[in-house]
């Protein structure tokens, strides 16, 4: 479910990352339109010209929050806004809002909060062209926007189309780009970007004096081939996953779960599919014969904190490790920030309260206790042996399983010969088939007949 609704246009990490970046560098873009154009004033555009006046100075009262409402009107909603005769789109003359704001009667004067005239024609320009309002940027697939229709003027810095969007900024505000930084400087800062470590003295020659056409691309290529590619890259996911050691309170006993940061540091250096890096964390155990790595990376699940505190009670931990999990989830694979939603409808993402805990019900299916005993490991675990080890692991476990039958089966063929010789022998017969051999101590039960004796 969460692979289809957040990471569809995403194949693999490195390619996410980058198209990512390319999302924000698109919403810089379409300012610089703008910025740039010397024409006349275009459309306001809800999230960029209107959402931040509302939020600034007209939601306190008139925004999501039910409690702080007043004269019940809400204009972060359209239709209510328009229900409650806030404005009419299409004609800003006979709109409300619009003579309230030029009036000065909003927003009051005891809240401190004054409008420029440059924000009251704003506002009046966007009701007259339909008052349209938009989703969180966030909800808005992006577009991709023609290089050829960047205000920048062309030129040789402008080699990609991200650098038509930062010329376009610079020629907006009468700036010039800074010049190139020479190889050693690009070195040290591709080295520290991709790998998070210094560049090797030997790699930093080789970059510098290369002379093929592709020198800067066969220096980035060589520094994500590096397994300290999937550590750096790694430690931001382990990071948003709350990795950590220890139980994370109270006694904050070691936690051995390094096993699960491993397989995430191999999934970025094996540039795992994305929707797979994310299925896996979510369910892997649930998969048709899970392997053992695809347990493991259900340890993503399992990095909240917990407690033995003695006076907790089960039931409401066991409440917030759902919670935990809920949350997380929601902002590493949704970006969104749910928790709101723990205690009342969300107020500024379209998540109600009733969502949240219907998707809480699925992290509730687990069989961790609220308790973590004070011990290191808390069940239920599973061991996981070295790469090294594991294929005489999977023989040995093998063989267990086979001998354990075996043993089984004997049990039951000689179980009613058994049952016919135990009816026979007397006490006396028993006894003398009792080992002696390195005996250390023999303690009859027919006591005050026989006295004990030290071997």
């Amino acid at each position: 479910m969460f692979a289809i609704i957040t990471i569809r246009s995403l194949t693999r990490i490195r390619a996410g990352v980058m198209r990512l970046a390319l999302l924000f560098l698109s919403l810089i873009a379409v300012a610089t339109v703008f910025a740039a154009a010397d024409t006349k004033p275009p459309v306001p555009e809800f999230n960029r010209d209107i959402r931040p006046i509302l939020v600034e100075n007209c939601y306190a009262c008139h925004g999501p929050d039910s409690a702080a409402r007043k004269a019940d009107l809400r204009l972060d909603v359209r239709e209510d806004a328009i229900k409650a005769d806030a404005f009419i789109p299409g004609d800003p003359d006979n709109s409300p809002l619009i003579d309230h704001i030029f009036a000065d009667k909003m927003p009051p004067k005891k809240t401190g909060k004054t409008l420029t005239m440059q924000q009251k024609e704003t506002l009046k320009r966007w009701i007259a062209a339909g008052a349209e309002y938009q989703p969180h940027w966030s909800f808005i697939a992006p577009k991709r926007v023609s290089r050829d229709a960047q205000p920048s003027q062309r030129s040789a810095w402008a080699r990609t189309p991200i650098d038509d969007f930062v010329l376009g900024r610079l020629n907006a505000a009468k700036l010039k780009p800074a010049p190139e930084a020479d190889r050693r400087t690009l070195a040290r800062r591709l080295s520290l970007d991709l790998i998070g470590l210094p560049p090797e003295p030997d790699n930093v020659e080789k970059f510098v004096n290369d002379s093929s056409p592709d020198w800067y691309e066969k220096y980035v290529d060589q520094l994500m081939a590096s397994p300290h590619w999937g550590e750096h890259r790694g430690r931001y996911w382990l990071d948003a996953a709350r990795y950590a050691d220890t139980h994370g309170i109270h006694f904050d006993n070691y936690r051995e779960i390094w096993a699960y940061r491993d397989w995430v540091i191999k999934a970025f250096n094996d540039n795992m599919p994305f929707d797979r890096f994310t299925l896996e964390q979510l369910a892997g155990d649930l998969l048709p014969q899970p392997t053992l790595e695809q347990k493991i990376a259900t340890g993503f699940n399992r990095c909240n904190i917990t407690s033995n505190e003695g006076g907790a009670i089960d039931e409401e931990y066991l409440v917030l490790y759902t919670r935990d999990r809920t949350e997380t989830a929601s902002v590493v694979f949704l970006g969104l920030t749910t928790g709101c939603a723990v205690c009342h409808d969300h107020k500024l993402d379209p998540l109600s309260q009733r969502e949240f805990y219907s998707l809480a019900a699925f992290f509730n299916n687990t069989t961790q206790k609220a308790m973590d005993g004070n011990i290191p490991n808390t069940p239920p675990v599973m061991n996981v042996p070295r790469v090294e080890d594991r294929p005489r692991w999977d023989v040995v476990n093998t063989e267990m399983t086979q001998v354990s039958t075996q043993l089984q089966q004997r049990r039951h063929a000689v179980r009613p010969e058994f049952d016919k010789w135990l009816k026979n022998p007397s006490a006396d017969v028993l006894a003398a088939m009792v080992p002696t051999y390195r005996m250390s101590l023999h303690m009859p039960l027919n006591e005050g007949k026989v006295k004990a004796v030290r071997a």
